[in-house]
């Protein structure tokens, strides 16, 4: 069997999402037998009429979606686009049981309750990325990718075995639109949107030969942000922040190249190349703690959109490129792939500074806007994936398989640095890694064998090794400024117009038994461009000056002479950090599949997953694991698959149940990093990573597409899922105190029966679509209606928070209510197609619903990330 020299159309591979399933498995087969027409089938309709038979390549093979033991959603680009899904974050509106949100740059995925937030150095992500079937570690590095798209594909549920490395929460798949062999093709399109939107997009398809061709595609796109700046003028400052730009201004583009070349009929050569930069002000969100903390309000009554700015404005620049290929070689019996890839990510980001939301009484007048104390980031990542598979290709026979070996590298530099201006003693905190290395190789097999004509068993295993190791620099900025007898003592500037800290561009980060002068001259060397108002280099050195803007009040007394009596002033540098880790583990699946007739299929599954482990922030001499260990999923699946009818006539029912069993669950507990002497006592606090939870998660998910008429679509997809912690006992800290002499000490709380954050227990979308010829052209609108119930933003579930005295409050009297309520949002879009040209419209989010999509819940700190505000525009497509 040769290789085909096509690709499939994009109409093919096409626009529905699919979701697969089970429950009643016997019940629901004989309900679907019970519906098979037993008249002539009707005259075939026009793709845009059926439902089509969407191919996926979940298996890492082509293959229908109804025939695929396990539940996989595909949505083509083109309905990706008519749905409002422009960019990665908003894939959630056509998933159903996902939460994606974005932090810093930081895409964190959740599906059915399975996720991760710590995806700096220190940790990955649960659901693993891939780009055209090629693993992507970092999902920051798809932000670009949302363009001359061929089909999203989501896998859910663990995927271990055929996809190995962070997929417990199951995969995401971007595939571009691939070269075509012996067609000149093209589009250009245009777009025009509120909030200053405006966008362009284009692709060509070259015939070079008849056995190779190219496709060249570009993007661009920009918007404003949905957040509004409310800051006032302070009467007292002369610093004034009402100019300040909010967060969630974007500006993005991106060009994309790619070869597809036969040199003979068995072999197959592709080549995919990319480059992009986002620029923008940060992704948007805002700290309700001052609004909410009391409990006199809930988020419900706060205009989250609406932010005090202050201080530096929001920053954020992330430049992308990879390239990746692949070598098909058909031996007959046998096919060999050689794929590999090579990607940069260089981020970075200054956070938006707030003072929180607006609420009732707040006095924005007499905010400190002159007040610079902010957020900067710092990533970079060179990462390399190699993988030669061997598979089977007769697809009579009643053996296929498939086997492997993959490589991973990444090469990755990190840099932290929360800095607090006008602070007295504290400064800051960073954590600077100019050295972060992964490491891991994989090695499995795959197979399905035919019992019978109908009846198949599948297994699988897959056995990985991982190795990790960081070094640098972590810890606090700390200068003591004052004088003998506590009469002076003032504040330092730190951060103001201009700054930026030299993070990943220092010299040394050796801090190992440094000399007092060495610790000073390291600290200036940490300060790459010093702001045009900061004191700090100066008081480092022991300088004693007074400013009517450090003055804290009056109280600067400098001493004869203009220096400290007061001793040294730098009195914290941060530590050295080293760790390493390794881990080996195993992945598995095991099924069966059986076919009731052509359109009928049951199955039941095990499969297994694992999220690689991670770093913890250590300090000297004292008892900080260095690492946590992986965490691992088992996944119990049953599902019936079921098409009835053909043509206009063709329905699809799918029903899945599944439990998982979630084990070695990370979750944050507090350990000791500093003792007094002289008590013996502990001082000082810092919350690490252990894996000391387990959760168990319960789900029914549920697909119907069917025609309405010739002309008219419908597709449901609803999930039901139950969540439940069934271990973890962990560090609260919502409760951290540093006040008198608590150090960053936390209470306890018990997490046994919460649920597991971002989860909702009941998801539904609904999309509803029609067709028709009108005039010379066609016109065509849909409507896509998406609903989920209330959600936690944290582990803690709003369970009253206990304090280190002993008292007690309510979460929303502490300031730490977390629960969103249930919304719905609703996304409009109409078009006429005549001939070449397309006319499109759309509205997006069409009642503005203003919902949190995650949460940062600790001392002082209800951060909440909000999802894209109203949107909407108008755009034209030339296709040629």
């Amino acid at each position: 069997m040769k290789l085909k020299k096509y690709t499939l159309p994009s109409s093919r591979i096409a626009a529905c999402s699919s979701v697969p399933v089970l429950i009643a498995m016997g019940a629901i087969a004989s309900f679907a037998q019970a519906q098979t027409p037993s008249t002539p089938a009707a005259a075939p309709a026009t793709e845009a009429q059926q439902v089509e038979k969407v191919i996926v390549t979940s298996n890492r093979r082509n293959e229908e979606q109804q025939k695929v033991s396990g539940v996989v959603q595909a949505v083509s680009g083109e309905q990706l686009r008519r749905d409002g899904v422009t960019e990665f974050s908003q894939i959630q509106n056509v998933i159903t049981g996902s939460n994606i949100a974005v932090q810093e740059g930081n895409v964190e995925v959740y599906i059915r309750g399975v996720g991760s937030s710590n995806n700096t150095e220190l940790g990955d992500p649960a659901a693993a990325s891939h780009f055209n079937g090629v693993y992507i570690p970092r999902p920051r590095g798809l932000g670009l990718m949302f363009f001359d798209l061929a089909r999203l594909e989501v896998n859910k549920g663990p995927q271990g075995t055929l996809y190995g490395r962070n997929a417990l929460a199951g995969t995401l798949n971007l595939i571009p639109q691939a070269p075509k062999l012996g067609v000149f093709e093209g589009y250009a399109q245009a777009e025009v949107a509120n909030r200053s939107g405006a966008g362009a997009e284009a692709a060509l398809n070259i015939p070079v030969s008849s056995s190779f061709a190219l496709r060249a595609s570009a993007y661009y796109k920009k918007k404003d942000a949905g957040m509004k700046n409310v800051s006032e003028k302070n009467p007292s400052e002369s610093f004034d922040a009402r100019g300040l730009k909010p967060s969630g201004q974007d500006e993005n583009h991106a060009v994309r190249l790619s070869a597809l070349w036969y040199p003979t009929d068995s072999l197959r050569v592709s080549v995919v190349a990319d480059a992009g930069k986002e620029d923008g002000t940060g992704y948007p969100s805002v700290n309700v703690f001052r609004a909410l903390d009391g409990g006199q309000r809930t988020a419900d009554d706060l205009n989250l959109r609406e932010a005090v700015y202050r201080g530096a404005k929001g920053e954020a620049t992330n430049k992308l490129s990879g390239i990746m290929g692949k070598v098909e070689y058909d031996f007959g019996s046998v096919t060999a792939e050689l794929s590999g890839s090579a990607r940069k990510i260089d981020f970075y980001q200054r956070n938006a500074a707030t003072e929180g939301t607006r609420y009732s009484g707040y006095d924005l007048s007499a905010v400190t806007y002159d007040n610079f104390s902010t957020v900067f980031w710092e990533t970079k990542s060179d990462s390399t994936i190699g993988e030669f598979r061997l598979s089977s290709n007769d697809e009579n026979a009643r053996l296929k398989w498939s086997a492997g070996v993959f490589t991973f590298k990444e090469d990755q530099k990190s840099g932290f640095f929360s800095m607090i201006d006008r602070g007295i003693f504290y400064s800051g905190t960073e954590f600077t890694m100019p050295i972060v290395e992964a490491n891991s190789t994989a090695g499995y097999a795959d197979a399905t064998f035919s019992l019978t004509k109908s009846s198949r068993v599948i297994a699988g295993l897959r056995h990985s090794t991982e190795e990790k190791y960081r070094y640098g620099i972590g810890g606090n900025w700390v200068l003591g400024l004052g004088a003998n007898g506590g009469d002076c003592c003032f504040s330092t500037r730190l951060g103001t117009e201009g700054f930026r800290p030299a993070l990943l561009n220092r010299t040394s980060f050796n801090v190992t038994n440094l000399t007092y002068a060495q610790q000073v001259e390291f600290m200036q060397r940490s300060v790459g461009t010093p702001g045009a108002r900061d004191t700090w280099l100066r008081q480092l050195v022991g300088e004693c000056f007074a400013r009517p803007d450090i003055d804290d009040n009056g109280r600067v007394k400098c001493p004869p002479g203009g220096g400290y009596t007061y001793g040294d002033p730098l009195k914290g540098i941060p530590g050295q950090q080293e760790g390493r880790s390794k881990a080996n583990y195993s992945d598995f699946r095991f099924g069966f599949e059986h076919e009731l007739n052509r359109d009928q299929m049951v199955y039941g599954k095990i499969a297994s997953g694992h999220k690689a482990g991670g770093f913890n922030d250590t300090f000297a001499l004292f008892p900080i694991p260095e690492t946590f260990k992986p965490e691992k999923l088992i996944n119990y699946e049953i599902g019936s698959r079921n098409a009835f009818g053909s043509g206009r006539n063709r329905s699809i029912f799918n029903v899945t149940g599944f439990y998982y069993d979630y084990t070695d669950q990370v979750f944050q507990d507090l350990t000791c990093i500093s003792n007094d002497s002289s008590t013996g006592r502990c001082n000082g606090y810092s919350l690490v990573n252990r894996n000391v939870g387990k959760s168990r998660v319960t789900g029914l998910e549920l697909e119907y597409k069917t025609n309405l008429s010739a002309s008219t679509k419908l597709d449901v997809n609803a999930v039901f899922l139950n969540t439940k912690i069934s271990e973890g006992i962990v560090a609260d800290a919502r409760s951290q105190s540093f006040a008198n002499n608590a150090g960053g000490r936390t209470t306890l709380i018990d997490l046994k029966g919460n649920k597991l954050p971002y989860t909702s227990p009941f998801t539904l979308n609904v999309r509803l679509q029609q067709e028709f010829s009108l005039g010379r052209g066609k016109f065509d609108w849909q409507a896509l209606l998406n609903y989920r119930s209330a959600y936690y933003l944290s582990q803690y579930n709003e369970r009253s928070v206990t304090f280190l005295d002993g008292s007690t409050k309510t979460a929303g009297e502490a300031g730490f209510p977390d629960k969103q309520k249930g919304y719905a949002t609703l996304n409009l879009s109409a078009g006429y197609t005549m001939d070449k040209l397309r006319f499109e419209a759309y509205i997006n989010n069409v009642t503005n619903v203003e919902a949190s999509v995650k949460a940062l819940v600790g001392a002082g700190q209800n951060i909440r990330f909000l999802n894209d505000a109203r949107n909407f525009g108008l755009r034209v497509k030339y296709s040629f």
